[in-house]
């Protein structure tokens, strides 16, 4: 499968293409989020859960309520528990991203453009659309549009290169007839897409497979 972009193709991976390696990080999505509309006019959303692992343990996104137990089985069958991790990265406040965070009160969190290490916010520039740096391989990048402060994860030095976990900044790897009806503002988040589009060379989105992102 593969959807045309302007100068990139993008090419959605398998669900069993879910495990990127790396030094001195590796990336592994936990659960593939989805989005599904009904036939009474709702429909069924989860956001996708991703693992970073290396120097730091780093955890984007947490699911909705309903995956506490899915998500506590995942990091115990890789050897850990919830205060093992030391960053929380919610892309935006969602339910269906940040609702678990109350399983991790020891880590550093981030949601949006709030930093706080329990009850104590640390100053910051994502507002600004300055990049925070979580060390020289892992960096915070502010991608507003689907919301008012959506960001985005950029790891680099994976075995494809750099992975973006991108939260909803795209909805599936084949969004480009649906993600303006979700966007709180489409023309700032089309500037953030492209950007992405250019730099990453594997994509994580919020609802679906990850992708890879070709320059033609």
């Amino acid at each position: 499968m593969a959807a045309v972009c302007d100068r990139y193709r993008r090419v959605c991976l398998s669900d069993t293409q879910l495990d990127f390696p790396g030094q001195p990080y590796s990336v592994s999505v936990l659960k593939v989020g989805y989005c599904v509309p009904q036939t009474d006019g709702t429909f069924r959303a989860d956001g996708t859960i991703t693992l970073i692992r290396g120097v730091m343990d780093i955890l984007v996104d947490t699911g909705g309520p309903w995956d506490r137990e899915f998500l506590l089985h995942s990091l115990k069958r890789r050897g850990l528990e919830p205060g093992d991790i030391q960053l929380v990265v919610g892309t935006h406040g969602h339910s269906d991203h940040i609702g678990n965070l109350n399983l991790f009160p020891s880590a550093l969190t981030i949601v949006g453009y709030d930093i706080s290490e329990g009850d104590t916010y640390r100053p910051n520039q994502l507002a600004e659309g300055q990049v925070y740096t979580v060390d020289e391989h892992v960096y915070v990048v502010p991608t507003p549009g689907h919301s008012g402060q959506d960001i985005s994860v950029q790891v680099e030095g994976t075995s494809v290169g750099t992975v973006l976990v991108a939260g909803d900044l795209f909805e599936c790897w084949s969004d480009d007839n649906s993600w303006k009806d979700l966007s709180l503002n489409s023309a700032v988040q089309e500037v953030n897409r492209q950007k992405a589009l250019n730099t990453a060379d594997v994509i994580i989105p919020g609802h679906g497979l990850p992708f890879r992102v070709l320059k033609t």
